[in-house]
């Protein structure tokens, strides 16, 4: 059942190891293979329906922004009963070591736009280039993690219905913001939900009764 832990708390002790862990891990496997990959061969997997979706830098506000939206819905997944956070995190943690063997097995990258310097959503996505290379595409961390955030809360009685709807909104718009700032094309879009469902299923298949 998925139920939030009743008790004052504002974080039940059994979810604090497992969130750090899940932020911890996750800086882990994208620095980790940055660090091991970054010099090979990286492939481009841009297909024409990419090239023709437009550069619009003020999408770099839900790219970042989304952050927020994550730090809310990683604390609702961990107040949840024990039995619930430990399988979504779990399910976190294997999805990142996903990540890490397709990074590592197949390295892609994009072709980003020039930017000008003038004005602030462009200093903002050359701010957002310069910190982040164009490596670590597929699938997309960025929809993994905000598909997890949605699809996590899905069918949770617990929480209200109107903001479960919220997140589903903020998921396609997250999204679609990766796209709108050419930091990923379709692939690495679809491949970070497919990602994220796969891991979410296995956690609640896993029929031994056991966290995974």
């Amino acid at each position: 059942m998925n139920r939030l832990q009743k008790n004052p708390e504002f974080l039940p002790k059994y979810s604090i190891i497992p969130l750090i862990l899940a932020f911890s891990f996750n800086m882990a496997v994208y620095g980790g293979a940055r660090m091991i990959a970054g010099g090979w061969h990286h492939y481009n997997i841009e297909t024409r329906l990419d090239k023709m979706i437009p550069f619009w830098p003020p999408s770099a506000a839900v790219y970042l922004g989304c952050y927020l939206f994550w730090a809310v819905n990683y604390v609702l997944m961990a107040r949840q009963e024990k039995e619930g956070a430990f399988r979504f995190f779990a399910a976190d943690m294997l999805s990142r070591i996903v990540c890490f063997f397709c990074y590592l097995v197949f390295p892609t990258t994009n072709t980003r736009p020039d930017v000008a310097a003038e004005g602030f959503w462009n200093g903002v996505m050359r701010f957002v280039y310069a910190a982040d290379a164009p490596d670590n595409l597929f699938p997309s961390i960025h929809c993994l993690v905000s598909w997890l955030c949605y699809a996590g809360l899905r069918g949770r009685k617990d929480v209200p219905d109107w903001y479960r709807r919220v997140s589903l909104v903020l998921a396609v718009m997250v999204c679609i913001s990766t796209l709108l700032t050419k930091q990923h094309v379709i692939a690495d879009v679809f491949g970070g939900i497919l990602l994220a469902e796969a891991c979410l299923w296995a956690g609640r298949e896993n029929g031994s009764g056991h966290i995974l």
